[in-house]
């Protein structure tokens, strides 16, 4: 999933207020013979490319000239709007205007016979716009769905590989947000810090109780369901908790990758599920996943167990979730994401005090966003270049 090779290169791109961004360019982190491997974000890539220096005195990294660049109009790009509720955000639509003219969809409907033309690419951002197939069949020349973000079950691929398209993701980009998160919820849930804060602000209280007690993570053991990049930067996290690290996954990790966080294998998704104090879900949603954790599964849990969901709502079965919450078959869920978004106002999960709901958050920090956009530029600008893509797509 994470094969590609870095390919050319964004020049230096900075906030609109003018702050260096401090994070490190993407680049993808396959090993090539040009590019050396990276873990941490704030690091100076030594690379075969020209440099110079940006304002903080770090690095310029320069886009080369290329037959798309060098024309006289830069390729379209359309995206949903510029700003309001739905809209890419206007630090993103500055990072993208340096490499591409942003045509929004309503300028798009308005003038469709002369902009259909002039798209090569559509920038999704927050899973909009919507892809389908009077869309795809209206831009001739598309060339590249360039989504922001690790999922992409709102894209039907077969689809879109059947006119020619490529679609690429931002997998590098969200990995250490989403882990923090997960981190996040996990210790938020067993500490009981929401309900703390409501105790704390409530005009009611007028002590505070000494039998209020939450659970330790430290020691603890965690499950982790899908073992990928946002997965293994989870058990990176957890073992400063000296968790005890399980995880069920496809595919085995190395060992050397295993012994590196700690984490024991479980072939069987069922064993995890008896073993651990907290169960955390960070895998793709797939047909395979859809409500992978139903009733079954809730119930190998143990009663004192916490649920944490950081992938995609649908992999849990919510009916059944609601019915473990409130008969007391595991002890609390903490989730990003739920099905669907929001939940509706009635909807039972918002009832339960022994739940906590964020608003898919998981990737909403002002450098993975940045990130993000800074990765979807640079799989656009390898499409349209004939490049080697770095983050591409393939359907199953």
């Amino acid at each position: 999933m994470f094969r590609g090779r870095a390919f050319g290169l964004l020049k230096s791109l900075h906030l609109m207020d003018g702050q260096p961004n401090l994070a490190c360019k993407f680049i993808h982190p396959a090993i090539t013979s040009h590019v050396h491997h990276c873990q941490k974000r704030n690091v100076n890539y030594r690379q075969s490319y020209k440099t110079g220096p940006s304002s903080a005195g770090g690095r310029t990294l320069n886009v080369p000239q290329t037959k798309v660049m060098a024309e006289q109009e830069l390729p379209g790009v359309l995206i949903l709007d510029i700003g309001g509720i739905h809209g890419v955000l206007p630090n993103i639509v500055a990072l993208l205007q340096k490499h591409f003219r942003l045509i929004t969809m309503k300028e798009f409907l308005e003038n469709k016979k002369e902009m259909s033309k002039k798209i090569q690419s559509v920038f999704v951002f927050e899973r909009r716009p919507t892809i389908d197939q009077e869309l795809l069949e209206s831009l001739p020349n598309l060339k590249v769905i360039a989504n922001s973000g690790v999922g992409v079950d709102h894209l039907d691929l077969k689809m879109i590989s059947n006119f020619g398209v490529k679609v690429t993701n931002t997998p590098h980009a969200v990995a250490d947000t989403t882990a923090d998160i997960g981190m996040a919820l996990m210790l938020a849930s067993a500490r009981r810090l929401v309900e703390g804060c409501q105790i704390v602000i409530s005009p009611d209280t007028k002590y505070f109780a000494v039998d209020w007690l939450g659970v330790e993570v430290t020691r603890a053991t965690l499950g982790i369901i899908g073992m990928g990049n946002i997965g293994y930067k989870v058990a990176q996290r957890a073992k400063a908790f000296e968790m005890k690290i399980l995880y069920h996954n496809r595919n085995q990790r190395k060992k050397e990758e295993e012994q590196a966080v700690g984490a024991h294998y479980c072939e069987k998704m069922e064993d995890l599920l008896q073993q651990s104090d907290f169960v955390m879900l960070a895998l793709n949603l797939t047909p395979e996943t859809c409500k992978l954790i139903g009733k079954r599964e809730l119930g190998l849990m143990k009663p004192t167990a916490t649920l944490i969901n950081i992938s995609r709502g649908a992999v849990i079965d919510q009916d059944a979730l609601v019915e473990a919450l409130q008969k007391k078959v595991i002890m609390a869920a903490a989730l990003d994401v739920t099905d669907p978004e929001p939940l509706p106002r009635d909807h039972p999960l918002l009832k339960l005090n022994n739940i906590i709901i964020t608003p898919h958050i998981g990737t909403a920090t002002v450098q993975a966003i940045r990130m993000m956009a800074e990765e979807a530029i640079a799989n656009m600008l390898a499409v349209l270049n004939g490049q080697p893509i770095p983050s591409e797509v393939f359907p199953k």
